[in-house]
């Protein structure tokens, strides 16, 4: 029997498309439920750990968080990262060389240093970071030069889904492919490397047992978490590959969806 949302241990949610509204703005309202949530909270985001102060900054306290679809699990009260799973540089070798050839019109980009450095091939699309943390390469061979927490590909020519299938059915075992994007962007982690796998870490760091872990979330990125949690909640927007394996929906990430379903679960009052 699965037990009421009040009984759970732990919220686990994911930030874009479900955390926060479209316009990239978390609401009075959703900040105040976090706050006075009497269960730990934690964020689940493909976003790298160099992006969360954006979150952050927004928020009563700052929540842990698993970045990079899990591959890093970070504690915002001492800046530490506690738990990374890269893709080593014989990997990325063997998958951007896999890619080239599969995907002619393809551009790559990695997240080092754990999330705090991004390096980008020409033609990549920046919308803005520090001279330190964002550099355009010089050469394709400095992209695998280094580990990577994820390695990002686009491609100009295809649509999102096909290109993740293309992706997916290039790399097979070798790494996971998956996305969150409305474009042909598909994020590439090492092999077993998933939301799902970087919550399973903290929660037996922590002790709290998987079926008392709630979930949100809205794209596909978000599956391995949604069927790994004890219970699942899907955005009204959620992808349609997130609504079909989660228990249950809540409104929109522009409804404040999350902030609703915490508020009537753990009974808290506006204005708390």
């Amino acid at each position: 029997m699965v037990p009421s949302p009040a009984a759970f241990q732990l919220v686990a949610s994911d930030i874009d498309g479900t955390l926060i509204h479209t316009d990239g703005t978390l609401s009075p309202r959703t900040a105040e439920v976090l706050s006075a949530l009497p269960v730990p909270a934690v964020l689940v985001t493909g976003r790298p750990v160099r992006w969360l102060p954006q979150l952050y900054d927004q928020m009563v306290e700052p929540l842990p968080a698993i970045c990079a679809n899990g591959a890093v699990v970070y504690d915002p009260g001492t800046d530490e990262v506690l738990q990374a799973s890269p893709l080593s540089v014989e990997l990325l070798l063997d998958v951007t060389e896999r890619l080239r050839e599969a995907v002619p019109d393809i551009v790559l980009a990695v997240e080092i240093e754990n999330g705090r450095s991004f390096w980008y091939e020409q033609g990549w699309p920046v919308s803005g970071g520090a001279p330190h943390t964002v550099r355009v390469l010089s050469t394709p061979e400095e992209l695998t030069s280094v580990p990577a927490v994820k390695l990002l590909a686009r491609s100009t020519s295809s649509t999102p889904d096909a290109f993740y299938e293309l992706v997916s059915r290039t790399l097979g075992d070798t790494a996971v492919a998956t996305h969150s994007s409305s474009s042909a962007l598909v994020e590439i982690s090492a092999a077993g490397v998933t939301k799902a796998a970087g919550l399973a870490w903290l929660c037996e760091r922590e002790g709290i047992p998987q079926d008392r872990v709630l979930a949100f979330g809205d794209m596909p990125n978000d599956v391995p978490m949604m069927t790994w949690a004890g219970r699942s909640v899907a955005m009204a927007n959620a992808h349609p590959a997130v609504r079909e394996v989660a228990d249950e929906e809540t409104l929109s990430n522009d409804e404040d969806g999350v902030a609703a379903y915490l508020a009537l679960a753990y009974g808290i009052a506006s204005g708390a």
